[in-house]
C-alpha cells in the first residue's frame, strides 16, 4: 500500500494552488467544499474563479509564481499549470518548505492524491487505485453510487444527532456499539423515509435492554478471498475477537472488524484458552480456520460442534 489512506480537515485552513485554468477551476471547487481558505497564484484566471474572488469566496495574487510566496505556512500546495517545468519547481519548493503538494495528473510529484469519491452527506467514501487506473475506479465508483442509498445521509445525520442521547444511556463504549449495530441492521431501517419514523423505531430500540452475550463464529477460507461467503463477511465485521493460526493470510484477516483485537495462535489449546477467556467476558469471536484443518483438541471440537460454521464457497 503506497499510499495511506486519511481524511484531512483543511476547514478555514490556508491552500496554495497555482495557476488559473480549468484545473485550477475543477480543484478549487473541492478544496471550497471542505472550507478551505484558499489563494489562487496566476498571472490570469478564468471568469469562472474571478466570480469567486469577487464574492469573497477566495484569495487571488495576480502574477507569476515565485518560491517565495511558500513562506506562509499554507497546509497544502497545487499546482496545475499547463508547464510541467513550472510545477516541478513547485513541488521541489513545496518539500524544500516541507508543504504537502499535488502536481495534478503527475502522480510522481505528489506527496498525496485525490480518490474518486461517492458523497452521502456526512457519509463519504473514497476509492483510488493510486493513479493507476482511473477507468476502472470510475467503474467501481459508478457500483458504490447504485449500492449506496441515498438514505444514508440522514441516517448520519441522525446519529450524530444522537451521540449525547446514547452516551447518557449506555455507559460503555461497548454497550454503545452494540445499541447502535441493533439499531442500524433493524429490518425496518429499509423501509423508512422520515425523521419522524426513524425517531419512533430509536425510542423502541433505546427501551430495550441490550443483550451482551457471548457469540463464535467459525469462518472457513481457501485460496481466495472471493470464495467467501456473504454471511462469513457479514459476521466477519462482528467480532470483537479474530482468531487464526500464524500462517493465516492478512487478506482473510484485513476482511475482518477493523477494530477488532487479532489474535495469532500456534496450537489448537491457544484457541481453546482464548475462547474460555471470550465466554467469559461475553465477547463475539470469529475464529479464521483453513478449509481441511482437522480439529484434533477435544475441547475444541466441543466448542465447534455447538458454533455456527460457515464455510468457503
Amino acid at each position: 500500500m503506497r499510499y495511506f489512506p486519511i481524511f484531512m480537515d483543511i476547514q478555514k485552513r490556508p491552500v496554495l494552488v497555482i495557476g488559473g485554468g480549468e484545473v485550477a477551476c475543477r480543484k478549487i471547487d473541492m478544496l471550497l467544499q471542505a472550507d478551505a481558505d484558499i489563494t489562487v497564484v496566476a498571472p490570469s484566471i478564468k471568469s469562472y474563479l474571478m466570480n469567486y474572488v469577487e464574492e469573497g469566496k477566495i484569495h487571488y495574487i495576480k502574477g507569476f509564481y515565485h518560491s517565495e510566496l511558500l513562506t506562509k505556512e499554507y497546509v497544502q500546495v497545487w499546482a496545475t499549470t499547463d508547464n510541467s517545468d513550472l510545477n516541478h519547481q513547485v513541488y521541489r519548493d513545496a518539500h524544500d518548505a516541507r508543504i504537502l503538494v499535488n502536481v495534478v495528473d503527475d502522480t510522481p510529484h505528489c506527496d498525496f492524491i485525490t480518490p474518486s469519491m461517492v458523497n452521502r452527506g456526512r457519509v463519504q467514501v473514497a476509492i483510488s487505485s493510486g493513479g493507476s487506473s482511473p477507468v476502472l475506479i470510475r467503474i467501481i465508483r459508478e457500483q458504490i453510487e447504485t449500492q449506496l442509498s441515498t438514505k444514508v445521509a440522514m441516517l448520519a445525520d441522525f446519529g450524530a444527532d444522537k451521540r449525547n442521547v446514547i452516551k447518557q444511556h449506555f455507559l460503555t463504549v461497548d454497550e454503545r456499539r452494540k445499541f447502535w449495530e441493533t439499531f442500524l441492521r433493524a429490518p425496518e431501517i429499509e423501509t423508512l423515509t422520515t425523521r419522524n419514523e426513524l425517531e419512533h423505531l430509536f425510542s423502541q430500540h433505546l427501551s430495550k435492554n441490550i443483550e451482551t452475550t457471548a457469540e463464535r463464529n467459525w469462518i472457513e477460507y481457501h485460496q481466495e478471498t472471493e470464495m467467501l461467503t456473504l454471511k462469513s463477511l457479514r459476521l466477519m465485521q462482528q467480532a470483537e475477537w479474530v482468531i487464526c493460526f500464524e500462517d493465516c493470510p492478512s487478506e482473510f484477516v484485513e476482511l475482518c472488524r477493523r477494530d477488532a483485537e487479532r489474535l495469532f495462535v500456534s496450537s489448537e489449546q491457544e484457541i481453546v484458552e482464548y475462547l474460555a477467556q471470550a465466554e467469559r467476558e461475553k465477547i463475539r469471536v470469529t475464529i479464521l480456520m483453513k478449509k481441511g484443518h482437522l480439529v484434533r483438541n477435544e475441547k475444541l471440537q466441543s466448542y465447534l460442534s455447538s458454533d455456527i460454521y460457515v464455510p468457503t464457497l
